[in-house]
């Protein structure tokens, strides 16, 4: 067992009320509950601590029976395979029943409840994420993840093959946790029975893919990964189409902060066809697919503006809300250079030059004296298009007299 284990006590997140209340209605009168899992890893490693999962010797029935005596409210979210969300507070804990896996099929596991901690650890994927820590503080490590936390070193719990063979959506977590958590080069022997393995992924529902590759995509180290799982042929299975790097990198480099939706159109997408291509691959949601489907077309349909004038013109068409994920998208596709100041400029114009509103509307347009129908939209679309080629200058007066002069031409 790791020595000299940190205290972590004095943890926030350890001594909140609701995380009290939790432990005190788990405890009572029963063996000690833990949080287990990534809270753990996260709080050892400095990273910030986001859910707290709980784990007890207790049966599931039993945190219901127990929660319902507190006069909390308790949800049987998964109780077949022993979890129950209890709430503490208005703040929901998932709270799972100690287990070991009686049989697996590589896509779900059949479980036996018990008391056993470490038996509980060793059904976990990864030696980070087998670490718990009890109310006191007191953080416990039956398998040696300590170690691999301060080196931030994502490795499997025993075999990795056969941790991949209970469940084969292991091989996008190996990847997914290198992307979140890791440093340095992958494990040899994960990267290697995650490649032997890449063929089953074939197996698995678009949905589970989608949700790890939404998390991968936008990782800290997505880029390498990514790369890695390109070399490794695994991205040619679970995409079924071209994954475009060159791009991802670059727009990584042009915009760190970009979102889903933009890191998934760098990364998947060049024609309108990719986005469809992708959206079915990953289950995306209707508004994922819609983003991405937006700033490809956009995108797809921009040009580096000649002159000052050109790029005012340009960002008032596309809308100050599009521009800068269509400009850093197009420059992905390019070849310039992250730190070219041309490219900088653009992207900072909305805020340099907010567009204005075009003054008029269709009222104007009657009231000028056009007649009803058709020709009110298209004299109000020609007159703005004329208010922007002079660079958004004319004010209200000067474009009435100029609507003026085209209702009296048509007549």
């Amino acid at each position: 067992m790791s020595r000299h284990l940190p205290d972590l006590g004095d943890a926030d997140w350890l001594r909140t009320p609701a995380t009290r209340k939790t432990f005190a209605i788990l405890d009572k009168d029963s063996e000690p509950s833990r949080i287990v899992g990534g809270a753990v890893r996260n709080a050892l490693a400095g990273l910030a601590v986001e859910e707290l999962d709980f784990a007890t010797p207790l049966a599931p029935e039993s945190v219901m029976r127990r929660a319902a005596e507190a006069g909390c409210k308790a949800v049987p979210t998964g109780i077949e395979h022993g979890t129950v969300t209890l709430v503490a507070d208005g703040v929901p804990h998932q709270v799972t029943t100690l287990r070991e896996d009686v049989e697996t099929d590589g896509r779900h596991a059949v479980v036996r409840f018990g008391t056993d901690w470490t038996a509980d650890a060793r059904r976990r994927d990864f030696t980070v994420n087998a670490l718990s820590v009890d109310a006191a503080g007191k953080v416990y490590d039956p398998l040696e993840g300590f170690a691999d936390i301060l080196a931030r070193r994502v490795r499997f719990i025993g075999d990795p093959g056969q941790r991949i063979a209970e469940d084969r959506l292991r091989v996008l977590r190996f990847f997914r946790f290198n992307a979140e958590f890791g440093q340095g080069g992958f494990d040899p022997e994960g990267l290697s029975a995650a490649i032997r393995a890449r063929n089953d992924l074939r197996e698995l529902s678009a949905e589970r893919i989608g949700q790890e590759m939404r998390r991968l995509a936008s990782a800290p180290r997505a880029f390498e990964t990514l790369g890695r799982m390109q070399d490794s042929g695994i991205l040619g299975v679970i995409l079924a189409g071209v994954a475009y790097l060159g791009p991802f990198e670059r727009l990584l480099r042009f915009d760190p902060d970009a979102g889903l939706p933009l890191r998934l159109a760098a990364f998947g997408c060049r024609v309108e066809e990719d986005v469809e291509r992708l959206t079915q691959r990953l289950r995306l949601s209707n508004a994922e697919r819609d983003a991405m489907l937006a700033e490809v077309v956009a995108a797809r349909r921009w040009r580096m503006p000649t002159s000052e004038r050109n790029a005012r013109a340009s960002l008032y068409r596309l809308g100050p809300a599009a521009w800068p994920d269509v400009v850093a998208l197009a420059f992905a596709w390019g070849t310039a250079d992250a730190d070219d100041k041309a490219w900088q400029a653009l992207r900072a114009l909305p805020a340099l030059w907010p567009p204005p509103r075009f003054p008029l509307s269709g009222a104007d347009v009657l009231g000028a004296g056009a007649a009803h129908g058709p020709a009110v939209g298209q004299i109000l679309e020609a007159l703005e298009s004329w208010w922007i080629g002079q660079d958004f200058v004319p004010d209200a007066t000067a474009l009435r007299q100029r609507l003026q002069q085209m209702v009296t031409s048509a007549q």
